[in-house]
């Protein structure tokens, strides 16, 4: 795969390449300057071919409820932004305009891309200027669920970032089919109108979002939500999805919180889990209850025999009554959703997996701790006791060898952890071998000890991070160099 770009900061044109950071600058300085840099690297003039996707990054008015209308930023004109489908190894042309003051970096998430189009500012990627258009080629490498959404760090303002309207959900058809199912549909779940709130003694939260920094104390700070939502509509506000008695339904899920790890359930009905973050899982199994942690992604297929109006929704009564549901409606039913409890059972990645130990070169530790908030009352985050940022410096690593994640969480927050570029494959959850499982967000729990295994097979910058945006933001991150 080759890089091509055109200099230009209003517009610019890049073919996906596997670059170094050296090369990706040292590239650009020459197509500034006019130097042919050969295949690897050259300038464009112009390239008038209509593009695959386009995405116009601008305010956005959207209708989660009758009377509640968020102000907020997206994709297309909408939040979410529009299904986006692409074809497995098709090359797709990709135009980007950001019709906002500020520059913007797209996160392809899930997709293996070199680190100049990743979409973040630690990996030196190309970020979309303000009033300005980017234009790329990139060649889908990697099958089933993925996404797209902003990758800008927020720190205090929670309109921006992943807070935001701007994500979408993106399909990647395979070149063979993987089932037989009578409906498809997609789900995306999130959040609106985020507050910080301050927990106090009695852990009752009191928001905090109109108090200075300097007034938040030294108690523990958290984000919290006013209103909830699927596919962009809160619950009963939204078309519901229409379903016959006997049909095999395939969910594609997709959780776009911030912040938040979400259990869902459909009462009188179970799913079969067929993939997990878009890879097909060795071990399809039934499960009455879906966690996915911020970024996950679960494919699941529902077998419609218990007709009725039902909600697949939060199990938190709270977080589905905020709006974190949506109906499902068996033809020739409608009216009030059945009021049911819905069973529930606790998330074990392993079920999914085969249970076979394997072996890796190396063993990288990945100890994750919290750091007290300070005068603003914000807590911090470390990785093996260091907390990421810009001023970082990257942890070196080989391509080609196969590293052993292991992660060890030494708080009470369960964490969403990301690798960007790649997938990683799970094997072990408290010392339980699994194997076979590709992923590239794995939640781990509270104290709880996990280890995943890469083989880094694109050089340059890689970054690993929380996918909950407050942690991050507070230095929840670390970059690898890959050489």
């Amino acid at each position: 795969m080759n890089s091509i770009a055109e200099p230009s900061p209003n517009n610019r044109l890049l073919n996906d390449g596997r670059l170094t950071r050296r090369s990706f600058l040292s590239g650009a300085a020459a197509a500034a300057a006019g130097v042919a840099t050969g295949p690897a690297w050259a300038a464009l003039s112009r390239d008038n071919t209509p593009a695959d996707v386009t995405l116009r990054i601008g305010a956005v008015k959207a209708e989660v409820a009758p009377g509640k209308t968020i102000l907020t930023t997206g994709y297309n004109g909408s939040a979410p932004g529009p299904l986006i489908r692409l074809r497995e190894g098709v090359p797709a042309t990709v135009d980007i305009f950001n019709d906002t003051g500020i520059p913007e970096y797209v996160h392809w998430h899930g997709f293996p891309l070199s680190a100049a189009l990743d979409g973040t500012q630690e990996e030196s990627s190309l970020s979309v200027p303000a009033h300005g258009h980017l234009r790329y080629r990139m060649t889908p490498r990697a099958a089933g669920s993925r996404w797209v959404h902003s990758h800008v760090m927020t720190m205090n303002d929670l309109s921006v970032g992943t807070y935001s309207g701007q994500f979408g959900f993106v399909y990647v058809e395979p070149k063979e089919d993987r089932g037989r199912y009578d409906q498809e549909i997609f789900l995306s779940t999130h959040e609106w109108e985020p507050f910080f709130f301050d927990m106090d003694d009695d852990d009752n939260p009191t928001a905090v979002e109109e108090f200075g920094e300097t007034d938040w104390g030294p108690s523990m700070v958290e984000v919290g939500y006013r209103i909830g939502s699927i596919n962009g509509k809160a619950l009963g506000h939204g078309e519901p999805i229409r379903v016959k008695e006997g049909q095999r339904v395939l969910f594609r899920i997709l959780n776009a919180s911030a912040t938040e790890n979400i259990q869902l359930a459909l009462p009188g009905h179970e799913f079969l889990v067929t993939a997990l973050d878009g890879n097909p899982v060795p071990r399809p199994r039934r499960v009455p209850s879906l966690d996915l942690g911020a970024a996950e992604r679960v494919d699941a297929i529902v077998e419609m025999n218990h007709p009725g109006v039902w909600v697949l929704g939060s199990t938190d009564d709270d977080v589905r009554g905020a709006g974190l549901g949506i109906l499902i409606e068996y033809a020739g039913h409608s009216g009030i959703a059945t009021n049911a409890r819905a069973t529930v059972a606790p998330w074990d990645y392993t079920q999914f997996g085969v249970a076979r130990q394997s072996s890796a070169d190396v063993t990288l530790p990945m100890v994750i701790a919290r750091i007290p908030g300070g005068s603003d009352g914000l807590e911090g985050w470390t990785i093996n006791g260091k907390s990421g940022g810009a001023s970082a410096p990257p942890e070196a690593l080989r391509k080609g060898v196969r590293y052993r994640l292991a992660f060890h969480n030494t708080s009470s927050d369960a964490h969403p952890l990301h690798l960007h570029r790649s997938s990683f494959e799970l094997t072990s959850v408290d010392g339980r071998a699994t194997s076979g499982l590709l992923k590239d967000v794995v939640l781990i729990g509270p104290h709880q000890r996990m280890e995943a295994d890469w083989t880094p097979e694109q050089e340059g910058l890689t970054l690993f991070h929380c996918h909950n945006q407050f942690h991050m933001d507070r230095g929840f991150q670390m970059l690898f160099d890959v050489g």
